[in-house]
């Protein structure tokens, strides 16, 4: 589904993510971890085509991405609040982004309503603009959004932050239900180690831009990847 080849990325000489290769299979949920400064947000920013390889190529779906927009109709993502119309109400933005989907009102309408759970009472119906909600409450209605149209691949930059607990878990079963259900090709990119062990049947650690692990979830996985990120070495 999406296959990463001679990837690399420079700013001012700077080289701050190499991937020689990285293949990510149609309806996995693959998850990318890594500390400050590892190439998380450089590669999707790569695959959105929000900035520019300095070398190599990423295809989504066959679709070479920066030279391409025909993997936007399949494709979404929230990254950050960036991804917002701050002047408009939730309503508003998830009936304009249905609208550059194909979606009607009441397809928007059918879908959104599924979430009621996830929003809390506080997204819909509060004739509030998204730049006056809560971090946590505008993270809720970019992920719904990117939800809107069906899409093959999804997109999320740290999803769990300034989320509640609450919230967190039900985030981690709508993760779940499009991976393992609906063949949805999920990525996440994740500080939190226990929600991405969770939630990811794949995870790749970036350290300095290039991959320096690459496993299959398992039961051992979490512990692995706390004595990774602690210097621990396990035996």
């Amino acid at each position: 589904m999406i296959v990463t080849t001679n990837l690399s990325k420079k700013y001012n000489d700077v080289q701050v993510l190499n991937i020689e290769s990285l293949d990510i299979p149609k309806g996995q949920s693959f998850g990318l971890v890594g500390n400050n400064g590892a190439g998380k947000t450089t590669y999707f920013s790569l695959l959105l085509d929000l900035i520019k390889p300095t070398t190599g190529q990423i295809k989504n779906n066959n679709v070479l991405v920066h030279e391409s927009e025909d993997w936007k109709p399949f494709t979404s993502a929230f990254i950050d609040e960036s991804f917002l119309i701050g002047y408009l109400t939730a309503e508003e933005y998830f009936y304009f982004i249905g609208e550059l989907r194909g979606q009607n009102k009441s397809d928007v309408d059918a879908l959104v309503a599924q979430f009621e759970d996830f929003f809390h009472g506080e997204i819909l119906n509060q004739k509030k603009y998204l730049r006056d909600l809560s971090k946590g409450n505008q993270k809720k209605a970019g992920i719904v959004a990117a939800l809107i149209g069906n899409p093959e691949v999804i997109i999320l930059d740290e999803p769990f932050a300034n989320l509640d607990p609450t919230t967190q878990i039900r985030l981690k079963a709508i993760i779940k239900d499009l991976a393992e259900k609906k063949g949805v090709t999920v990525l996440i990119s994740s500080h939190d180690l226990l929600h991405v062990t969770d939630v990811c049947e794949r995870i790749v650690v970036l350290e300095k831009g290039k991959i320096v692990k690459d496993l299959i979830t398992s039961k051992e996985t979490l512990k692995e990847l706390e004595a990774h990120f602690s210097g621990v070495v396990v035996e």
